[in-house]
């Protein structure tokens, strides 16, 4: 197998002196999704977090290509080539989805930016309709849409994405899920993660489920789909 685009390797994190990651260990290779599965508190969102520079490793490290990113800013660290979807507060609602997209561009040094939105926009036609929308008036499929195209912008080959389907309708649901896929049939790499584990391991290549803040099970995803312990324990079943 090919070297990791992504790796934290025994990674120590959290906030302020609250410990929430023991020791955890991922990786996440090049054209793959990578899905983080587990209970609320499992620490889930601050492998995130700490990949994308907003928590600094207490012990350990985050690599990128191999190098050490760990601690960097996250304005640097999109700079290098890692974009992030989080959650909430994704979009500016007051911009329209043109203006948005402009804004995830920021940091670009090139004169490409229009031609890259363009890009954008015919592979995602709804916002081309919508492009004089405000954020804030789509829908919230409509806005993680925009959230996973702002976030394009750079020309990312990782995408970190926390809960693409959170509050949203199952349907709706459904689409985000092949919104994802249709961003990682861009040559981008893609860890997520995602409440509804079994939607969320099912457009994903492997999966690892976290409990308390360390990998408690590794495997590709059919594997934990099919394990009838992380079934019975994280899974539902």
């Amino acid at each position: 197998m090919s070297d990791p685009v992504l790796a934290l390797d025994h990674v120590d994190s959290g906030y302020g002196e609250a410990q929430v990651l023991d020791d955890l260990t991922l990786q996440l290779n090049r054209g793959e999704i990578v899905c983080l599965v587990g209970p609320n508190g499992a620490g889930k969102s601050t492998v995130l977090k700490t990949a994308f520079g907003m928590l600094t490793p207490w012990e350990g490290t985050v690599q990128y290509h191999g190098q050490n990113i760990g601690g960097m800013a996250p304005e640097e660290i999109v700079r290098e080539g890692i974009g992030f979807v989080p959650q909430t507060d994704n979009v500016f609602g007051s911009l329209n989805i043109d203006e948005n997209l402009r804004m995830g561009g920021v940091a670009r040094t090139d004169d490409r930016l229009g031609e890259v939105i363009d890009e954008l926009y015919e592979r995602f036609p709804l916002l081309d309709e919508k492009r004089s929308a405000k954020a804030k008036t789509l829908s919230g499929g409509q806005r993680q849409v925009l959230a996973f195209a702002r976030a394009l912008v750079m020309e990312p080959d990782v995408l970190l994405i926390d809960e693409p389907s959170a509050g949203l309708a199952p349907n709706t649901a459904d689409d985000v899920f092949a919104d994802v896929q249709a961003v990682n049939e861009m040559d981008t790499s893609i860890l997520m993660v995602e409440q509804n584990a079994t939607k969320g391991l099912n457009i994903s290549d492997r999966g690892y489920v976290l409990d308390q803040g360390t990998v408690a099970y590794a495997d590709d995803a059919s594997g934990l789909l099919d394990n009838p312990e992380v079934s019975k324990l994280y899974l539902g079943g």
